[in-house]
């Protein structure tokens, strides 16, 4: 592209060229990256990265050798029953809402819902 069609050849003459007066158009005020995820970004990792920080938790085990999957550490809250069961392994779903059918299909399989708060 040539000089003349640039943008910052159209912001000449123009004091802030258009990045405000008042707060001035500084590098990377709030770091680059995930820079902050911890800290002043933390409201935002919390709200669309869920489970991002901290350790990975592998679906533990029941008594009776059933595995247990537990929907919510992975970001999702709502079971539904499109999909199809593996028959041979029973399994135990922990989520906080579960549809009719999903509920259906697990019990089928040999295994149980339950729900959380």
């Amino acid at each position: 592209m040539t000089t003349r069609f640039k943008k910052h050849r159209k912001k000449r003459g123009h004091v802030s060229a258009g990045h405000g007066r008042i707060g001035k158009h500084r590098k990377h005020p709030g770091g680059r990256g995930n820079a902050g995820g911890m800290h002043h970004h933390r409201i935002l990792f919390d709200k669309y990265h869920p489970g991002y920080f901290g350790k990975d938790v592998k679906d533990k085990a029941t008594p009776d050798n059933v595995p247990m999957i537990d929907v919510t550490q992975f970001g999702y809250f709502k079971v539904l029953g499109k999909g199809v069961l593996p028959s041979s392994q029973p399994i135990v779903v922990k989520a906080k809402l579960v549809s009719k059918s999903a509920e259906n299909k697990i019990k089928e399989a040999g295994g149980a819902v339950v729900l959380t708060a």
